[in-house]
C-alpha cells in the first residue's frame, strides 16, 4: 500500500487508471484528491512515459512525482492471458475506470467500453482524448500543442503585432483532466439513483474550445477573429501588465468606477473624465494612448510602492511574480496549496495542494509519494486472493516503448 488517500467526499471510490503522461494521471489526482483511491496499471518494463520526464533528483522523475501522488501501480500487459485474468479481477472490484489511449486501442485488446460495461454495468468509463470518440479526427494522435494550434489557442497567443506561441503550460492536457474528474464525479452522483455506470467521452480539442472565452463568442457574433494581443485583454480596457520605475506590475479595471478609483490613486483624476478614456468602449479604442498615459504615471514609484497604494485604495493589481516569488507566496502558503511529500529515493519534495477546499474534511500539509514501478503487486494480488508471487508470464516483457 502506498499510502492511504485523504479522507474526501470520494472515500471508499476505487478507480483503475490506465492512463498516461498528462491529461489521464492529472484527471486521476484529482479524483485522489477528493479521497478516492488509484491505483495504475502500467506497462512491465516501461511504465508511464512520464517516469523519463525530467527534472530529475536521484535518477528519479519529478515531474512523474508531482502527478502521480498517492496512487498505486502494478504492471500488467494487457496482450497476456494471465495479466489479463487480473485485470478481469480488478475491473470487477472497480467503481471508475479512466485511460486516455487512442479511440480503438482499447477494443483492440477487448476492454473497449461496450465489452466492459456488458461485463461491469455499474461501471464509470472515462475516455480521454485528443479528439473523442467520434468525428473526423477520432483516430489521430495528438499533444498539447497539436490540440493548442488546432483549437485556435495559439493563434490567439503572443506579443501584439508579432508571431503567435504556444501557452506556457498544457492547456489542453490540464483542460481535459479536469473536465474529465468532473465528468466522473457527475457520473458516481448519477449512479447513486440510476444504478448504472456511464461512458465519459473527454476529448482535449472539446475541453479547450469551452476555454476560448470570449474569443469564439465574438467569432461568431462578429465575425472578428482574434489576433495575439500581449497581456492586454483583447476588449477591457485598462486590463494589463504595465511598467513602473522598476519593474512591471499587473492592473485590472473591468469597469469605469474602478478606473476612476485608479485614476485618482495615480494622481490623474482627470482621466477618469477625458473623453478618450471616460467609457470602457472609449477606453478600448484608445487603449494605446492610454497606456502611455498610465505608464507616465506609473514610472514616477517603484512597482511595491505602487502596488500598496493601489490595494490600499481598492484597484484590483499584482506583482508580475516568477516561480521563485510564488513559491514563497504567503497567499499560497496560507492556504496549504503547497504539500510535502517525503519520497524514499528523491527525499522531500514541494508541490502544488489541492485547490479543492470543502469543509469537513482535512487539506493536510503531507501527502504520500508516488509509486514505484509494480511497487503495489505483491498488496493487489492479496487483496484479489492470488499467489504473493504473481501470476503474470515474465517471459514477455515487450518491448521498451508502450505498444498499447
Amino acid at each position: 500500500m502506498n499510502g492511504q488517500p485523504p479522507r474526501g467526499p470520494l472515500s471508499g471510490i476505487r478507480v483503475l487508471d490506465l492512463s498516461r503522461v498528462l491529461a489521464g494521471p492529472y484527471c486521476t489526482t484529482q479524483l485522489y484528491e477528493l479521497g478516492a483511491e488509484v491505483l495504475k496499471v502500467e506497462q512491465p518494463g516501461h511504465g508511464d512515459d512520464t517516469r523519463a520526464f525530467p527534472p530529475f533528483l536521484n535518477g528519479e522523475s519529478v515531474y512523474f512525482a508531482s502527478i502521480n501522488r498517492g496512487k498505486r501501480s502494478i504492471a500488467l500487459d494487457l496482450r497476456v492471458e494471465n495479466d489479463r485474468k487480473v485485470f478481469d479481477a480488478l475491473l470487477a472490484k472497480a467503481d471508475v475506470l479512466v485511460e486516455n489511449f487512442r479511440p480503438g486501442v482499447m477494443e483492440a485488446l477487448g476492454y473497449g467500453w461496450e465489452t466492459v460495461h456488458a461485463k461491469h454495468p455499474a461501471l464509470i468509463y472515462a475516455a480521454i482524448s485528443g479528439f473523442g470518440q467520434t468525428g473526423p479526427y477520432r483516430d489521430l494522435p495528438a499533444y498539447d500543442l497539436v490540440v493548442q494550434a488546432l483549437g485556435g489557442m495559439i493563434s490567439i497567443n503572443g506579443p501584439e503585432g508579432g508571431t503567435p506561441v504556444r501557452l506556457g503550460i498544457s492547456l489542453a492536457d490540464l483542460g481535459a483532466g479536469l473536465f474529465a474528474a468532473l465528468g466522473v464525479t457527475a457520473a458516481l452522483f448519477d449512479r447513486k439513483t440510476s444504478g448504472v455506470g456511464r461512458l465519459v467521452d473527454i476529448a482535449m480539442l472539446d475541453c479547450q474550445t469551452l476555454l476560448l472565452e470570449s474569443a469564439l463568442v465574438r467569432q461568431f457574433a462578429s465575425g472578428e477573429t482574434q489576433k495575439p494581443t500581449g497581456s492586454r485583454h483583447p476588449v477591457i480596457t485598462p486590463f494589463d501588465v504595465f511598467q513602473t520605475l522598476d519593474g512591471p506590475i499587473a492592473i485590472a479595471c473591468a469597469n469605469d468606477h474602478l478606473f476612476a478609483t485608479l485614476a485618482a490613486a495615480i494622481d490623474r483624476p482627470g482621466l477618469a473624465t477625458d473623453e478618450r478614456f471616460a467609457s470602457l468602449f472609449a477606453r478600448y479604442a484608445n487603449h494605446v494612448a492610454l497606456k502611455g498615459e498610465l505608464e507616465s504615471a506609473l514610472s514616477q514609484k517603484s512597482a511595491t510602492a505602487w502596488i500598496e497604494s493601489l490595494q490600499a485604495a481598492g484597484v484590483p493589481c499584482a506583482p508580475v511574480q516568477d516561480m521563485a516569488a510564488v513559491i514563497k507566496d504567503p497567499q499560497l502558503l496560507a492556504r496549504n496549496m503547497f504539500v510535502e511529500v517525503d519520497d524514499p529515493e528523491m527525499g522531500k519534495l514541494k508541490m502544488s495542494g489541492n485547490a479543492v477546499k470543502i469543509s469537513g474534511f482535512p487539506d493536510s500539509a503531507t501527502r504520500p509519494p508516488a509509486p514505484n514501478l509494480d511497487e503495489a503487486r505483491a498488496d493487489v494480488l492479496a487483496e484479489l486472493g492470488e499467489a504473493p508471487e504473481g501470476p503474470r508470464d515474465r517471459t514477455r516483457e515487450g518491448p521498451k516503448q508502450p505498444v498499447w
